[in-house]
């Protein structure tokens, strides 16, 4: 009779696929729950550059280079065009006003202010003589009038005789009225004669005034070419020290070219170039700081000009408490120009990790020292020295400053 056998459910074989399964459950838990995913980088603790986090007075502030100028500059343009024809000093002299610097010629020039001092000669000649002619004139006529007013009263004498002659019959009619005709002849020629002399007295009066405003014209246009003539004599206006000169004997000058300038050398300012991002931020009365010698000393913004050229805009600025001993002109200085007040805050060094993070994290050092981990981090207003840190850092803690471009998505940093 045969027996059933009964099949057996687990062999070996699957016991040791369970076994297995089983185990790599338990790894793949176990690195879920209790393995550590954490990146890690090795880095030289001498290669990265590490900054303190710190409570401070956060100073909004840019930094500018600005250049020595002296307080007052005059530009020497040259008023009339000519050849140079002397110079009397050199660049980097000290002149006084009213110095010739130097002499110009110009034919054309000299040329005109003869012709006018000829045509001025001429009509001067012309008023003397028209004056000689009419004052002539007027004697002739006054004499013709003298005769006349004398005959008119030999015949008025003669006139009234007659009449009273007449009426007692002593003397004909044809006779009295001879005399009377006469007489009333004689006494219109003068009222004529009075009106000739006076009006040629008008005339010449008239005349001669015209005369003396052409005179006067002509002499104001000799004046203003004896300006003109005298403009080609450079003279300086103020006393100070003649920078530059560009000028060489014998070279020719147009009108309005500028041939150098004196600057006044009793006190200097500094002109400042700032990017036009601060034109709304930058008002008279701010303060800045440079060092000179081992020194700081202070400026104050004395101008704005808001013109904006090659996206910047020029600020001037004096000298807070007198011009540093051994300055000079054209100096360059290193300025920190500060933006407001200050205020306290919590600050983080300046470094490369910004160009990486954009502030928003930062790899934060341990209290060993021995590494440094990622933390999300806000920063705010920043200057030239400081980050202000609003969220995710502590005063005293550590952070690597240096750039992060080679960390690529690195969690933990190991420093050894």
């Amino acid at each position: 009779m045969d027996r059933v056998i009964e099949k057996k459910k687990f062999t070996p074989k699957k016991i040791a696929v369970v076994t297995a399964v089983s185990l790599a459950a338990v790894v793949l838990v176990y690195n879920l729950l209790f393995a550590e995913h954490t990146s890690k980088l090795n880095v030289d603790s001498q290669r990265v550059t590490i900054g303190q986090v710190q409570n401070g007075n956060f100073q909004e502030f840019i930094a500018i280079d600005g250049s020595v100028d002296p307080l007052k500059t005059f530009f020497l343009d040259i008023t009339e065009g000519g050849r140079v024809d002397k110079i009397f000093t050199d660049d980097g002299r000290m002149v006084e006003k009213g110095d010739t610097i130097l002499k110009l010629s110009n034919t054309t020039l000299q040329i005109d202010f003869m012709t006018r001092e000829t045509q001025l000669y001429d009509l001067m000649n012309e008023r003397q003589n028209s004056e000689i002619t009419m004052k002539q004139d007027l004697i002739r006529k006054q004499n013709e009038l003298a005769e006349i007013e004398y005959k008119l009263t030999l015949a008025e004498r003669a006139y009234k005789r007659n009449k009273m002659l007449f009426d007692e019959k002593v003397v004909a009619r044809e006779e009295f009225e001879a005399s009377r005709d006469e007489y009333e002849y004689l006494k219109k020629r003068k009222t004529l004669g009075d009106r000739s002399v006076k009006q040629d007295a008008q005339l010449m009066d008239e005349r001669l005034r015209q005369l003396d405003e052409s005179i006067s014209r002509m002499k104001a246009n000799i004046n203003m070419a004896r300006g003109t003539l005298n403009n080609l004599y450079v003279i300086a206006p103020f006393t100070g020290q003649l920078s530059t000169l560009k000028a060489e004997v014998g070279e020719s000058k147009s009108p309005g070219e500028n041939i150098g300038q004196i600057d006044d050398m009793n006190g200097y300012k500094v002109k400042a170039a700032i990017d036009e991002h601060y034109i709304s931020r930058v008002y008279p009365g701010q303060k800045g700081n440079f060092e000179f010698n081992g020194k700081k000393y202070d400026l104050t913004v004395s101008k704005v000009i808001p013109e904006v050229q090659n996206g910047t805009f020029q600020v001037d600025m004096d000298f807070a408490n007198g011009t540093p001993e051994g300055i000079r002109r054209g100096q360059t200085l290193q300025i920190q120009l500060n933006l407001n007040e200050g205020a306290k805050a919590m600050l983080l060094p300046r470094g490369g990790f910004y160009q990486s993070t954009g502030g928003s994290w930062v790899f934060v050092v341990d209290k060993s020292g021995d590494f440094a981990e990622k933390r999300n981090i806000k920063l705010g207003r920043q200057n030239p020295q400081y980050y202000e840190v609003l969220e995710g850092l502590n005063p005293g803690e550590k952070v690597v400053l240096s750039s992060y471009d080679t960390y690529g998505d690195i969690d933990r940093l190991e420093l050894k």
